[in-house]
């Protein structure tokens, strides 16, 4: 079976782009040493980990161990705007002193609805974030079999190295012309030399079109000889 390759100074790329899970039992046992607080920002985690998708927090049973938790409405609940969960002193204090909601205006009410939807969703069908972290394993197994480089991916955010801006940008033209939307990352999101293509996916992808998809990046992959 090929192996999987990996850039040994992967942990420098950005959490978004990289698909791996925090140490955060690691995080709150520093915290708890030195009197520090904690906030979680899982922009990704909300929706793909945890019990229902509650987040990171609740993938570790830390969820009475951190401060804050700080998310987004646009990606698992396909919606826009975001949210903090903790205290009622810090969430009053945030309200009236954080500069991002000086002369702000409120999401609108289709865009609110559509977040609690989602998040009713989830917690009514908790089988799709299953299924979602299934189809993650899936298609990682897919790629090490069909030997593409990919960075230390835990979840449904696969970063498949492409190393090179012009090897990146020529990558990504031709998937998208053979029917496969990736998304480009070159500095400065990623260090130099650790570009990639960021493949993500949902728990509604069957295993035939992650099948289709990793054979489609392996051929382009060989003819740019990545």
């Amino acid at each position: 079976m090929a192996k999987l390759r990996i850039k040994k100074h992967n942990h420098a790329l950005n959490r978004s782009m990289g698909g791996d899970i925090a140490k955060l039992p690691e995080i709150v046992d520093v915290a708890h040493k030195y009197g520090a607080r904690i906030l979680v920002d899982d922009a990704h985690g909300l929706g793909m980990l945890g019990d229902c998708g509650r987040g990171t927090a609740s993938h570790f049973g830390l969820e009475d161990e951190v401060d804050i938790i700080m998310g987004t409405f646009s990606k698992s609940l396909a919606s826009l705007g975001g949210f903090i969960a903790s205290s009622d002193s810090v969430v009053h204090y945030v309200k009236h002193h954080a500069r991002s909601f000086i002369f702000s205006a409120s999401i609108t009410p289709a865009s609110c609805g559509s977040a609690m939807e989602a998040i009713h969703i989830m917690k009514t069908e908790p089988n799709r974030h299953t299924q979602l972290r299934d189809n993650g394993d899936y298609m990682r197994a897919g790629f090490i079999e069909a030997n593409i480089p990919i960075g230390d991916s835990e979840t449904a955010i696969i970063p498949v190295m492409t190393y090179s801006t012009e090897r990146t940008f020529a990558a990504n033209s031709a998937l998208l012309e053979n029917g496969v939307y990736v998304n480009p990352v070159i500095p400065p999101a990623t260090p130099e030399g650790e570009c990639l293509i960021r493949v993500s996916f949902m728990a509604t992808h069957t295993k035939e079109l992650i099948d289709k998809a990793v054979n489609t990046i392996a051929e382009v992959f060989k003819k740019l000889e990545v």
